[in-house]
């Protein structure tokens, strides 16, 4: 199947580049390009793509709110938002993240990133490559340098950031997220787990449930904002 895709950047020669490396992939094909964030809700609206790949710095609508028009909690049919970025704009992850994006990408990354980050999103595998996700939510987390707790407990209300837990998470569900947070896939998880696949699947559902979360994106920096992971690891392991 084709993963058809939007690019929306006011830089024409970065649309040009991401266009030349997403068409050349068989499995890929950018359907519309956008010059600034309305244009990028309009066609994203009327052509429904499997993955739309934004800028944040926009003219006329940022990236930041297409991106809560797109895939937004108000959204009743959301999206797949791939925010491009770079490392000084660290202070718009969190904003992104809570708006919907599902992933996030150097916007001078290698092309292999760009068209691994695409699959990724359009395949619901959202916590992309470690060196850009992981990352980026270490970076961003206000609590990193605190000890790692032995349980997750429901967090209070006083601060902004990730929700409260319905109910507190079970030990091995806390073993899921660290791995998730630190960018590993579901059969990476079962692997070090020395579960099913099907067990991970089930246990991030539970997660998501307890988090009302609505991707592993936001599982993960859930995670690193209550200093439930440690350093992150080049590879994505622990």
């Amino acid at each position: 199947m084709t993963i058809q895709v939007l690019i929306a950047d006011d830089q024409e020669m970065v649309r040009a580049a991401f266009r030349m490396i997403l068409d050349s992939q068989p499995d890929m094909r950018v359907v519309a390009q956008a010059a600034n964030g309305v244009e990028a809700v309009e066609q994203a609206r009327r052509l429904r793509p499997d993955v739309c790949l934004l800028d944040i710095r926009m003219p006329e609508l940022d990236g930041l709110e297409a991106t809560r028009l797109l895939a937004g909690p108000d959204v009743p049919d959301p999206l797949n938002v791939l925010i491009a970025t770079t490392f000084d704009l660290d202070e718009y992850v969190y904003r992104a993240l809570r708006n919907g994006a599902c992933g996030f990408l150097l916007k001078d990354g290698a092309p292999g990133l760009l068209t691994e980050a695409v699959r990724a999103a359009a395949s619901g595998n959202s916590l992309i490559s470690p060196s850009v996700t992981v990352r980026l939510l270490a970076h961003m987390a206000p609590h990193r340098d605190r000890p790692i707790p032995s349980e997750a407990r429901p967090a209070s209300r006083g601060r902004s950031g990730p929700r409260d837990l319905i109910e507190p998470l079970t030990q091995r569900e806390i073993e899921v997220v660290r791995r998730v947070a630190r960018g590993r896939t579901n059969e990476e998880v079962a692997a070090d787990l020395h579960v099913t696949l099907s067990t991970v699947k089930t246990h991030l559902g539970n997660v998501q449930r307890k988090l009302a979360a609505r991707n592993r994106v936001e599982i993960a920096a859930w995670a690193w904002e209550h200093g439930m992971v440690d350093e992150p690891s080049p590879n994505g392991g622990g």
